[in-house]
């Protein structure tokens, strides 16, 4: 008998301190209490917790009703400003009857084609647009020139050919529907449009 409770007394202590040595399991980012002070700019040492960062990340998303499981989307957060991100510009405006790509929509291009050299399954439809003067004919031809040498931009900087399509509009599809320079000036566009 006192051998049967030195066994039982002996199997309770050993298996109490088994709990000691088992890891306790991490608890959801969601509802871990994260240190949301900020971290001072000048302590080259300081780094935030990374779930507090993605819960940051995956907040912001939502106030701006943008999709994080689709790439275009996530890639503007990583821009601290919409803005600035060229990925956020989506039109390039021309001057009157050309198709040259002005020097200021250049990084926008880099962009957009480095963003689809990396997401080699993102297709992109370029629409060509011009004002109402001229012809249809001539509008349709231009607007498809316009298209093209966005391509042409775009394959630059990495984008695959059978990732684009080109479609002129020419005059058809008006931006703004006045008739003035102003107008005329926002209307000679292309249009980044991804499928």
């Amino acid at each position: 008998m006192r051998n049967v409770l030195l066994v039982t007394v002996a199997a309770l202590l050993l298996g109490g301190c088994a709990s000691w040595f088992e890891e306790q399991p991490d608890d959801d980012w969601e509802t871990e209490e994260v240190d949301e002070r900020p971290i001072a700019a000048d302590d080259p040492d300081a780094t935030e917790d990374p779930r507090a960062v993605e819960r940051r990340r995956v907040e912001e998303a939502r106030a701006r009703g943008l999709d994080l499981d689709d790439p275009l989307e996530a890639a503007l957060l990583d821009e601290p400003h919409e803005i600035d991100n060229p990925l956020a510009v989506r039109r390039v405006h021309f001057a009157f009857d050309s198709s040259e790509v002005r020097d200021e929509y250049l990084p926008v291009l880099e962009a957009h084609g480095r963003y689809l050299a990396e997401h080699p399954q993102r297709r992109m439809t370029i629409e060509g647009h011009t004002d109402e003067r001229g012809s249809r004919e001539y509008n349709l031809a231009l607007g498809e020139r316009r298209a093209e040498s966005v391509m042409r931009l775009l394959l630059a900087n990495g984008a695959e050919r059978r990732q684009l399509e080109v479609v002129s509009y020419g005059e058809e599809d008006p931006l703004v529907s006045e008739s003035n320079e102003e107008a005329w000036a926002q209307n000679r566009r292309a249009e980044l449009l991804y499928d």
